[in-house]
């Protein structure tokens, strides 16, 4: 489709921007004086120009046939509101009347004058009363009748016996018959006093066919000050002239007096004024008004004509209305119910290549506006609109609402200098220009920048709602988003795209306000110079301190999300390790804000995760596989931390309201308290996005310097919270619910079966699971338990006893199942329980539990079973003779890796228990041996001596 700039091209002044604001107010002294620019002087090019709405053609129908004798209405008023059009219907009977061309060059009118039942018009004499031509108490030099305005307007065109006109009277009889005419009234002229009835009819039927056209009578009238009389008369002389003229004229059939007053007491000007309309109201009040304001679609047409040349490409602009026609279809409801007519494309047709949606804003939101002229205020706001999207290049198939360049300054002071002050701010920070909300929102959204979608919404918005008087006229505010839609669409667009932009420009605008979720289509939204409470939330954000009340709020978020997580005995939410106990309890650790994860440098949280891991407090931790660690997604946490002070800063409004500290009206208590509402439910939901790695430490080989830290991402846009938590840590077997026996298996093989001693306790394994991360995490001891009663009831996994006495299992069960699990249950290696279970069998042939794992040829070994058995013979006296123990040695060899753990350990479970008799001595020697086969280097002997040194060492020897 063609762009509308190659269709309809705008008029030579309105190109150039030479266009002035009294080019288009019709002046009635101007063009009766040949003063008036071209397209108002010259009859055929004022009709060229003007269309003929239904109230012009009534109108010029009634002087017609009055004129020539066939009836019509002698006196007419017209009355509407300002910018109406009553200045130029008047010029129309004043070119009509005094064309000194033929009718058929008079654009409108033949067709005018044979609906009207006439053959022709005769020409007429006419008298223009223009109150704001003269002052009331200042006479002023006739012009001379017959003589060219360019003559008159130099010196040696003026008749220097041409009279001094006083009053109105005298100057309507010289403008119809000259000295001859003014003899008439020259008495009633030089005393200021109306000539009355009969002197006036005299003078109209001596001249007729004639037209009296009066002008700003109301502007002329109410200068004359209360009880004096000037040089032009007095108040009350003037309106006994009107009503002695409406009296005379309706004597005289071939006369009319066309007479225009304002339609509101704004327009009146002062209460003098008032009254002068209300006075002039009851003189014209007995004669009924023909005209008829100006409509929309007549409007269409006014505005075309004078800002546009004629269309020659019309199949181009039915093309174009057409494919907005369809699109329009297309989008159905999302659209006003009119669009979807098939009279909106004839509208479309009438008002190309200006959008209809921009004349109805116009006439029916901006007409409200006191001082916004109908026509002349259209006509000169859109000439100044064409000018700049031509300049610019405009490549819109329509002029839009969205298109309205508010950025030119030009444009932006035609549309605000009538409305309140503070517009100027509005459009520059939220609508249009470089500096602009909207422009910055489509610099970073590339899908709005292509079609200007954040601009084009917030001008449409401006265009419908910027009028002050819109709320007071109808009770309802701003526009809907159908219509907000209809003011930016163009063929080849959706929708979508707008209504993105909207939503996005309802969340930032601090301007911008709507009286309902912005998700609803009933909502209305509109621009107000008040700040719609944004700007103050915006200012709020600000306050709120990291560390302390962002932290805080973000604390209680994360708490609220992870509060029941069942496969968790403990949720642990920015607690210091010293505060995360150490017991056998499964615990997620919620890492804070500082030791959030970021995938290309993990080392703030996996570094926070080691020291969870080795410390409690000032103390080791010794149950470090009992936690699992959540952390903030670094990249996310910028829009949390933002996320919780807009929820902070609209809490504090509303509370600020409640408790009387800030005064707001009730739109924006409402507004309020919908925006708290929602930034209270969008923080659960950041939250969640910024709390995504769940950190699992990790040792595959027990003998690793430190265990690594594996990070798994959570689904934050499924399931809940807690729930999206469990089914990570199950599929990953991150905690274990429910166990295998054969794994148990294997890991009592790998880690605790040895060949000289073939069983171990079960709850060592469970001891050492809570400690160790190479063992697998259980969830609880029970998960254990299940395991061993589901092992213990085959002969595949283990056999299990109660006892170790003597090379004998005491309870010794091997695939027998009913087992429970308590501190004194073993469980033994598969094949050892075997052997033991032949010997219980078959003593003879049976190996002896400790030694199935060694060779049946082992001499010593059967020296030793030997010597136990003649040691057995001996009988309970040896046994009396046997003095109780008194001294334990003991020495372990423990693990590098392990042995702070280890030692710890021992600590705990040995020297703890030695100690605990009062009258026991236990001393503790510590003995380290350290072999370096590539020799030990200095750096190394040097720590270790002088460590030693201060930890007190006896010896500290190296070789």
């Amino acid at each position: 489709m063609k762009p509308w700039r190659e269709v309809a091209i705008p008029h030579a002044d309105v190109l150039k921007g030479t266009f002035q604001q009294s080019e288009f107010a019709a002046d009635m002294t101007a063009v009766h004086s040949g003063k008036a620019p071209h397209e108002y002087q010259d009859a055929a090019a004022f009709f060229e120009r003007t269309y003929i709405t239904e109230g012009m053609r009534l109108l010029l129908t009634q002087v017609a046939q009055r004129l020539s004798d066939r009836g019509g209405e002698p006196v007419i008023q017209l009355q509407t509101a300002f910018g109406g059009g009553k200045t130029h219907t008047l010029l129309a009977v004043y070119h009509l009347a005094t064309r000194k061309c033929p009718l058929s060059e008079l654009q409108g009118i033949p067709t005018l004058i044979e609906r009207a039942g006439l053959m022709d018009v005769p020409q007429a004499r006419v008298a223009v009363i223009d109150g704001n031509a003269h002052a009331p108490g200042q006479p002023w030099v006739a012009r001379s009748v017959g003589v060219s305005p360019a003559l008159w307007s130099s010196q040696s065109g003026r008749d220097a016996h041409a009279p001094r006109i006083h009053t109105l009277w005298g100057e309507l009889a010289w403008q119809l018959g000259g000295s001859d005419g003014y003899a008439m009234v020259k008495e009633a002229d030089a005393n200021g006093t109306s000539p009355g009835k009969d002197v006036l009819r005299q003078l109209l039927e001596a001249y007729a066919p004639c037209v009296v056209l009066m002008d700003e009578l109301v502007a002329y009238i109410r200068q004359f000050p209360d009880g004096q009389t000037l040089s032009g008369g007095s108040y009350d002389s003037n309106l006994s002239f009107v009503q002695a003229l409406t009296e005379a004229v309706k004597l005289v059939p071939t006369a009319v007096v066309l007479a225009s007053l304002p339609e509101s007491e704004v327009e009146a000007g002062s209460s003098r004024g008032v009254a002068a309309l209300q006075a002039l109201e009851k003189t014209f009040g007995r004669v009924q008004a023909l005209w008829k304001p100006v409509a929309t679609e007549e409007a269409f047409e006014i505005v075309r004509r004078r800002l546009f040349e004629p269309i020659k490409d019309v199949k181009t602009r039915d093309a174009v209305c057409r494919a907005f026609a369809d699109a329009y279809l297309a989008e159905g409801a999302k659209l006003p119910s009119e669009t979807q007519e098939g009279r909106y494309y004839d509208r479309l047709c009438a008002a190309y290549p200006i959008h209809p949606e921009v004349f109805d804003r116009l006439y029916e939101d901006w007409t409200t506006i006191d001082g916004f002229q109908r026509t002349r205020g259209v006509l000169k706001l859109m000439a100044k609109v064409i000018n700049r999207l031509w300049k610019n290049n405009d490549q819109d198939s329509m002029i839009l609402p969205g298109s309205l360049p508010l950025a030119d300054g030009d444009v932006r002071n035609e549309m605000t200098y009538l409305l309140p002050p503070g517009w100027d701010a509005v459009i520059e920070g939220d609508i249009d220009g470089e500096r602009a909300e909207t422009t910055e929102l489509e610099g970073r959204e590339p899908r709005f920048g292509q079609v200007q979608a954040a601009r084009r919404v917030a001008r449409t918005l401006f265009l419908g709602s910027a009028p002050a008087s819109v709320a007071t006229k109808s009770g309802i505010r701003g526009l809907d988003r159908g219509r907000v839609m209809l003011g930016c669409l163009q063929p080849g667009q959706t929708t979508a795209v707008y209504s993105d932009a909207l939503n996005r420009l309802a969340d930032r605008l601090h301007y911008l306000n709507s009286n309902g979720d912005k998700a609803a289509d009933a909502t209305r939204y509109w621009f107000d110079t008040r700040a719609n409470l944004r700007r103050e939330m915006e200012d709020r954000k600000r306050r709120f301190d990291d560390k302390t009340d962002v932290r805080k709020k973000i604390e209680e978020t994360v708490k609220k999300l992870f509060d029941r997580v069942p496969l968790f005995d403990g949720v642990h939410v920015f607690t210091p390790h010293a505060d995360v106990p150490d017991d056998n309890a499964l615990r997620l650790v919620v890492l804070p804000l500082e030791q959030a994860y970021l995938k290309d440098a993990p080392h703030a949280a996996t570094d926070a995760v080691l020291e969870y891991l080795r410390m409690h407090g000032g103390q080791p931790r010794h149950r470090a596989n009992r936690l699992i660690f959540l952390a903030a997604d670094h990249a996310v946490l910028s829009r949390l931390r933002d996320a919780t002070r807009v929820a902070l800063a609209w809490s504090s409004i509303v509370e600020d309201v409640d408790e009387g500290r800030l005064n707001i009206d009730q739109n924006q208590l409402t507004q309020a308290r919908k925006e708290a509402r929602a930034a209270s439910e969008v923080l659960p939901r950041a939250a969640r996005e910024c709390f995504k790695w769940l950190l699992c430490p990790v040792q595959d080989d027990p003998t690793a310097m430190k265990p690594a830290i594996e990070p798994f991402p959570l689904n934050t846009t499924s399931g809940t919270a807690p729930g999206e938590l469990e089914r990570v840590c199950r599929e990953n077997e991150l905690v274990i619910e429910t166990w295998s026996p054969i794994h148990l298996r294997d890991h009592l093989r790998r880690f605790y079966w040895k060949p000289d001693q073939p069983h171990t306790r079960a709850l060592a394994f469970w001891e050492d699971s809570l400690r160790y991360l190479y063992l697998p995490r259980l969830k609880s001891r029970e998960v254990l338990a299940a395991v061993v009663r589901t092992g213990a009831a085959s002969q595949d996994f283990f056999g299990t006893a109660y006892g170790f006495t003597d090379g004998k299992y005491d309870g010794f069960q091997f695939g027998d199942g009913g087992v429970s699990l308590d501190d004194t249950l073993l469980l033994i290696e598969p094949e050892a329980a075997k052997q033991h279970a032949l010997a219980l069998r078959n003593p003879i042939e049976a190996k002896p539990p400790e030694a199935q794992m060694t060779s049946r040829g082992d001499a010593e070994t059967q020296r030793v079973e030997k010597k136990d058995a003649s040691s057995d013979l001996r009988g309970s006296a040896t046994l009396r003779e046997q003095s109780l123990v008194r001294t334990f040695r003991g020495s372990v060899e423990v693990n590098t890796t392990l042995a702070k753990s280890k030692l710890n350990t021992i600590a705990e479970e040995v020297i703890a228990l030695l100690a605990s008799d009062p009258n026991a001595t236990v001393r503790i020697t510590l003995e380290i041996d350290a072999e370096f086969p590539q020799g030990a280097s200095d750096t190394i002997r040097r720590a270790v001596s002088e460590n030693a040194n201060s930890l007190g060492f006896k010896t500290k020897d190296w070789e």
